[in-house]
């Protein structure tokens, strides 16, 4: 049986030395009996583009020293990252050309790397009857990596492992050696493997190559060795791996235990492996260059506490503590001024208004807040298109949810919506997309806020990518209601976040701006910055905003304006008939205003004039 495991290793290497040993006509391929073989592969974003294609070519090479058959070897390719995609089953392919087909045409994942989930589907769906496994057939599992997992992999890698999987792990480049050995078979020397970079990822089996299903003594006969079996002509020997001992019975064998034989001259912590050990320290401290003694651990001295103001050292960690007139904030690190409109040079024209975290700008009645966010001025919203991308992602919280509902609906608040006038539409965005409504249907405020009260929470991801490729490629159509191009009605996007997008922005938020589309982006909370100021347009000042909290949203859509004065627009302005009462009875109202305004002046002229005239009289 340990032949059967050991081949897949040895194949796993056959590729690395076809440079040194060129391959004769005819190369047998693997006859050591049936095995159910799934790789599982890191398609994470991590992964460069070149580094999936020696992965890709290295799958390919494995498979062709296979001998494939559905009653001899069966093979299956899952890729993982954030989720987990079954590229192609035990049970689908009984070809290598099928299986090479299938390989190239994977297109990578490109999110996180969530290696447990890929463990647990592997135990519970690509090992599974329906997806073509053999009860009485060797399962082994091929997982290659370059990062360090993002979830738990020890719990469900051992119950992988007491399910009758062989897992070997295999790490690129930045790959973390303790979670390849949390994921393996024992021993690990068999059965863990990690190289410098991609391009030699194959030489991790030179180690199998001449036990390429050799039959031997080791394999015909029950040998009984705890840990390796080595065959000679006509006989064998048990011998155990470094670090144990072979016992009296020549078969199984014992670890040696340096630590507690007190073989050791660690200061605080000895942490034993077979037949070596590693020192290590208490919490608070750090290991010497002699790797031996320990040192107290001075955290501020690091430069890296990330405190705002001042960091204050003590045993075991550090805290931070803020300056007069600042308040600590929840992440420990932060500082806040009580009153920010006291400490910045806010420059607003009439009253600064001090929120968590923030400020804005507000005007007198009757006066609207000018683009740059500080002058006041009046002006009248012109046509606009707008669509808004709202996060529905589970870190947002039904509660908040309502929060950005409200925020929705302060913005139409603001806006002239009309059929002619300015059109709305709203998309909520997750792990997928959703129109809640799209720019044609609503052509009233009151619709429209009603419509943002019943939109459903979706929870799961945050795929901000994928909402832009959304709006750019349908809100904006003139299925959904934009208007044609040649009118020249602004096309406005507004993207709500509060935290990290799963997928990349870049492509999609570059091509909104070039598709003519003036871009706002809001964040709160854990949102990134960097993001956010990716997405809006410039200059990014006048179309960026962001709170700490949630609760401060609201004052962020009295300060959005997303309106853009008649007189600067290049879109259709609604004009009103001359003709019409109601404009005859504006023009008569300003007329009669500004005729008075004028008796006023010349009444006053007359009075002076006077004056100066009595003055000439007086003096003669």
């Amino acid at each position: 049986m340990r032949c059967l495991f050991m081949c897949v290793g040895v194949l796993l290497a056959s590729v690395a030395i076809t440079e040194a040993r060129p391959k004769a006509a005819g190369n047998q391929k693997c006859k050591s009996g049936p095995v159910d073989l799934v790789f599982i592969i890191d398609g994470s974003r991590s992964v460069r583009p070149h580094e999936f294609e020696t992965m890709r070519k290295f799958m390919i090479d494995i498979i062709h020293e296979l001998d494939i058959g559905r009653d001899i070897t069966r093979v299956g390719v899952v890729q993982y990252s954030s989720q987990v995609q079954n590229v192609f089953s035990l049970k689908d392919f009984t070809t290598h050309q099928q299986m090479v087909k299938a390989i190239n045409e994977i297109i990578p994942l490109a999110q996180g790397t969530m290696t447990g989930l890929a463990i647990r589907y592997a135990m519970n769906v690509a090992f599974s009857t329906a997806e073509g496994a053999r009860p009485n057939v060797p399962h082994v599992a091929v997982i290659v990596t370059d990062g360090r997992p993002q979830d738990r992999v020890a719990e469900v890698a051992a119950a992988a492992r007491e399910s009758g999987i062989e897992i070997y792990a295999v790490g690129v480049a930045r790959a973390d050696m303790t979670s390849l050995r949390a994921m393996a078979s024992p021993p690990f020397e068999d059965h863990v493997f990690l190289v410098e970079s991609f391009d030699l990822i194959h030489q991790f089996g030179l180690q199998f190559q001449d036990k390429l299903c050799k039959i031997d003594l080791c394999v015909e006969s029950d040998h009984g060795c705890d840990h390796i079996c080595e065959s000679s002509p006509g006989s064998y020997q048990c011998l155990c791996l470094p670090g144990y001992t072979l016992n009296e019975d020549g078969k199984t064998c014992t670890a040696i235990d340096l630590c507690a034989e007190g073989k050791h001259d660690c200061e605080q912590i000895c942490i034993s492996s077979p037949g070596s050990f590693t020192c290590d320290c208490n919490t608070g401290y750090t290991l010497n260059e002699d790797k031996k003694t320990c040192t107290m651990i001075d955290y501020c001295s690091f430069g890296n506490h990330s405190c705002d103001h001042e960091c204050v050292s003590v045993l075991n960690g550090f805290y931070c503590r803020c300056n007069k007139d600042y308040t600590l904030q929840e992440d420990g690190k932060t500082c806040q001024a009580d009153n920010l409109c006291n400490v910045v040079e806010h420059g607003c024209e009439h009253q600064c208004v001090s929120t968590p975290g923030s400020y804005y700008c507000i005007c007198p009645e009757g006066h609207l807040l000018q683009d740059d966010g500080k002058s006041c001025g009046s002006c009248r919203s012109a046509n606009i298109d707008l669509v808004l991308l709202i996060d529905g992602s589970k870190s947002v919280r039904p509660q908040n949810f309502e929060l950005v509902k409200q925020f929705v609906n302060q913005v139409v608040d603001q806006l002239d919506v009309s059929g002619h006038g300015t059109r709305v539409g709203l998309v909520q965005y997750s792990s997928r997309v959703r129109t809640e409504f799209p720019l044609s249907m609503y052509k009233s405020k009151e619709e429209i806020k009603a419509a943002v009260l019943k939109v459903e929470y979706m929870e799961k991801g945050t795929m901000t990518g994928l909402a832009l490729k959304h709006m750019v490629e349908n809100s904006f159509s003139e299925a959904e209601g934009a208007r044609a191009a040649s009118r020249n009605i602004p096309r406005i996007g507004l993207v709500f976040t509060d935290g990290r997008s799963q997928d990349d922005i870049t492509e999609w938020a570059k091509k909104a701006k070039d598709a003519g589309i003036t871009m706002y982006a809001v964040g709160v909370g854990k949102a990134v910055e960097d993001e956010l100021r990716l997405i809006a347009s410039e200059p990014v000042e006048k179309h960026f905003f962001y709170s700490a909290d949630f609760s401060a949203i609201s004052q962020i859509a009295e300060n959005l304006k997303l309106n853009i004065c008649a007189e600067e627009s290049q879109g259709e302005i609604e004009v009103k008939d001359p003709c019409a009462c109601d404009s005859l009875v504006e023009f008569q109202q300003a007329t009669m205003t500004t005729l008075n305004q004028l008796n006023q002046k010349l009444s006053a002229m007359t009075v002076r004039l006077e004056k100066l005239e009595t003055q000439l009289l007086t003096r003669k």
